[in-house]
């Protein structure tokens, strides 16, 4: 028995070098593979990186998710801060974030919606609970010179199931704050102080779960004293009068499911991705018209929208590569429906 043994011991050895050399064989023809494949998505990636136009940059985060065009500043998803960007001149070089702002009381959080203040020289910024946890909500507001934080504000009440989402500011510096998961806009005031919630049934009017995941999302404040609101799941777009609470459906003739961030161009034309939709209305938006769209970089998602000297820009979400992560704000270019 032992000589048996022994015996098939030896021959497993023998096998097992033998498959050994096979299976290195094979490993190396496989990794060989996996590398072409890797260098054909790199070089799918490249070019589909070179048709996005725009701001081309690198940073450390996976995800941006909000970016405002007047500073060329975006909110990092995961460090719940904010980076600045240096506006591209010329080339195809890609420029690298600057973390500005990493707020010590939010770590955990996430940052999400973001605009720029200008008059009152200051950024606000929504601040949010890490998915799947839908508790805390915050807006704060920071000075654009020195990013002194001039206000944190808690959104949230107790026992509130929330998802502070994005924020819009009025002529007299009131921030209004959407929560996609309650279907409300809190109001801040200037300095910070909670003044009011807008509730109403009509931002939940369609029925089921699928229309109502992602509820109150993108708000702008129009120039003529209202805001305009979208619902992500219902695709419904709600102009709302902050003074009285009132909120009325705009009628839309074209779909806007999905809609996200929102960007007024201006007083009768609105974008919105990642429907990716211009929307134009020639009645102070009681009806609208989804006019237009954008095709972008296939391989991202758009999550918001700015304008800059007079230019959209399209903020896509998702970062890609190894270590530093690619990130693109494109420029968009509408073609008709």
């Amino acid at each position: 028995m032992c000589g048996d043994c022994c015996g098939a011991g030896a021959g497993g050895a023998a096998e097992a070098r033998a498959a050994g050399a096979g299976g290195g064989r094979k490993r190396g023809c496989v990794g060989t593979a996996l590398a072409l494949v890797a260098l054909a998505a790199a070089a799918a990636v490249a070019v589909l990186e070179g048709t996005a136009g725009g701001v081309s940059y690198v940073g450390d985060g996976w995800l941006h998710e909000y970016a405002d065009g007047r500073r060329l500043l975006v909110s990092n998803f995961f460090g719940a801060g904010v980076s600045e960007l240096r506006t591209k001149t010329k080339g195809k070089e890609k420029e690298e974030e600057r973390v500005v702002l990493a707020d010590p009381d939010v770590a955990g959080r996430v940052a999400l919606g973001l605009t720029v203040d200008a008059p009152r020289g200051r950024l606000l910024i929504v601040y949010a609970d890490r998915i799947p946890r839908f508790g805390y909500s915050a807006v704060a507001a920071y000075e654009l010179t020195s990013w002194r934080r001039l206000f944190l504000t808690r959104l949230d009440g107790p026992g509130d199931s929330t998802l502070a989402d994005d924020v819009a500011v009025d002529d007299e510096g009131n921030a209004y704050v959407t929560d996609a998961k309650g279907n409300k806009i809190w109001k801040v005031s200037p300095e910070g102080e909670p003044l009011s919630v807008i509730k109403n049934a009509t931002f939940s009017q369609r029925p089921g779960w699928i229309n109502n995941l992602v509820g109150l999302n993108g708000i702008v404040y129009h120039p003529s004293g209202y805001l305009l609101v979208i619902h992500t799941s219902g695709g419904d777009l709600f102009k709302v009068d902050p003074k009285t609470g009132s909120v009325r459906v705009v009628e839309v003739k074209g779909s806007l499911k999905a809609g996200d961030g929102l960007a007024l161009l201006s007083p009768a034309r609105l974008w919105s991705p990642p429907a990716c939709r211009l929307v134009e209305s020639d009645d102070d938006w009681e009806t609208a018209a989804v006019t237009g769209r954008y095709v972008g970089p296939a391989h991202r998602i758009g999550s918001s929208a700015t304008v800059k000297d007079g230019d959209v820009y399209i903020n896509h979400i998702i970062g890609f590569g190894l270590g530093k992560k690619t990130h693109v704000i494109s420029k968009a270019a509408f073609a008709p429906l």
